[in-house]
C-alpha cells in the first residue's frame, strides 16, 4: 500500500462530508502549495550561511544568469523574479546599500535604470550557487532522474496553462 499522508485525509474527509464534490485537485493543489512552504523552509538556511538576506538571493540569480554585464532594466528583474514592483525596489534598496548591486544610468533610455550585480554581488552569488543547487538536488532526492524529468514536465505543463484568476 501506498504512504499516507495528511493531504490524503483531507481528500478522504471531503469525500466522506460532500460524496457530491470531487475533492481530487486537493491531492495536487495541497501538496504543491505545502512541498512550497517545506522548500522555501529548507532553502533559506544554505542562503542565510552564505550571508544571504530572505529574498536576495533570486535579485542576485537573476542578475548573474543574465550574462556578462549582469545588469537588467528594474521591469525585466521584477518580471524574472516574479516580485511585485514595490518588493523588487525594497529589496534592491537593500542589496544596493550592502555594495552587491549599483543603480545605473540606462544609456539608451534618458529616463530609464539599469540594476547592475557588483564584483562583490557577484563573488556571494557565485559562492552559494553551488551549495544552493547541491541543496535543491538533496530536497528532490526521493525521486530519481527519470521521475524528476517528468515530474519538471508536467509542473511546467501546469505553469504554461494557469487559468487567468
Amino acid at each position: 500500500m501506498t504512504e499516507r499522508d495528511s493531504v490524503d485525509a483531507i481528500v478522504e474527509q471531503w469525500r466522506t462530508e460532500r460524496p457530491d464534490l470531487d475533492p481530487s485537485p486537493i491531492g495536487i493543489v495541497g501538496r504543491v502549495s505545502r512541498l512550497a512552504r517545506e522548500l522555501e523552509a529548507r532553502l533559506e538556511p544554505v542562503y542565510k550561511a552564505h550571508g544571504l538576506e530572505p529574498g536576495w538571493h533570486d535579485v542576485l540569480a537573476t542578475l548573474r544568469r543574465s550574462g556578462p554585464d549582469y545588469r537588467l532594466r528594474p521591469t525585466d528583474l521584477t518580471n524574472a523574479t516574479m516580485l511585485t514592483s514595490s518588493g523588487t525596489t525594497k529589496r534592491l534598496d537593500k542589496l544596493e546599500q550592502e555594495g552587491l548591486i549599483r543603480r545605473e544610468a540606462d544609456p539608451n533610455d534618458r529616463r530609464g535604470t539599469l540594476i547592475t550585480l557588483t564584483d562583490a554581488g557577484r563573488k556571494l552569488i557565485d559562492s552559494v550557487t553551488a551549495a544552493h543547487l547541491a541543496n535543491e538536488a538533496r530536497l528532490v532526492g526521493a525521486l530519481d532522474q527519470d521521475e524528476q524529468r517528468v515530474l519538471a514536465e508536467l509542473l511546467r505543463k501546469l505553469v504554461l496553462n494557469m487559468p487567468d484568476a
